[in-house]
């Protein structure tokens, strides 16, 4: 990196960086969301092998850091079994992905126990099939009680994303980071603006879906 020092040039080479961010931000939403469904109902299998196996892989991602867990990723394979992790981008996705569809699964599990236990019956007076009663009764009340902590969640994955250069994936703090060898620190905190957009715009996208489910319930 050469030792650029205007506004314009450190906010083009932070832009490369999160572009990175991004990434992993976008694809860990777009795999983790679905996945976490999943493993919602593997969480609430009547056959019991799935629902413990589920439990306790919740319990392990949910009980230790993502940090470590990118740590597993990417140097577990190769001390163990001879096949070092060669990407440090495809070790990150893994880690991340895993994480949050575990939190994910929970949410959904949460939001699902809470549907009260009649409307099951009456879906079933009426004649209607499991699967039926799920997407005509209970799916649109699953997603508004979902919708609030996903959000948090989706927030805390913005910021999560910068945890990726402890691995060296050169993401936009690793990249602010460089300027501190040409005694440079503000480009370090400059960073916090992206982040801060970031989370702004995730912030008013979930706060118009909230209205917009409230909206159509009538609250």
């Amino acid at each position: 990196m050469s030792s650029n020092t205007t506004l314009w040039d450190v906010t083009l080479n932070l832009l490369d960086g999160f572009k990175l961010n991004a990434v992993i931000f976008f694809v860990t939403l777009t795999i983790s969301l679905p996945l976490g469904m999943i493993v919602t109902f593997g969480l609430t299998s009547k056959i019991y092998p799935v629902k413990w196996l589920c439990k306790f892989l919740v319990w392990i991602i949910r009980g230790t850091p993502l940090l470590l867990q990118l740590y597993i990723v990417f140097y577990i394979p190769g001390m163990l079994f001879g096949m070092p992790m060669r990407n440090r981008m495809l070790a990150t996705l893994i880690a991340f992905v895993i994480n949050y569809s575990m939190y994910f699964a929970e949410i959904y599990r949460g939001a699902l126990e809470n549907i009260p236990k009649g409307q099951f019956e009456a879906g079933k007076v009426l004649g209607l099939s499991k699967t039926q009663i799920f997407f005509h009764v209970i799916l649109f009340q699953v997603i508004k009680r979902i919708t609030a902590p996903i959000g948090n969640e989706v927030i805390t994955l913005v910021k999560d994303t910068s945890l990726a250069r402890v691995i060296a994936v050169q993401e936009i703090l690793m990249v602010a980071g460089r300027y501190i060898g040409y005694a440079l620190i503000w480009p370090l905190f400059y960073t916090g603006v992206f982040f801060l957009s970031a989370t702004a715009v995730v912030t008013f996208v979930f706060g118009r879906l909230e209205r917009g489910l409230n909206h159509a319930t009538g609250e």
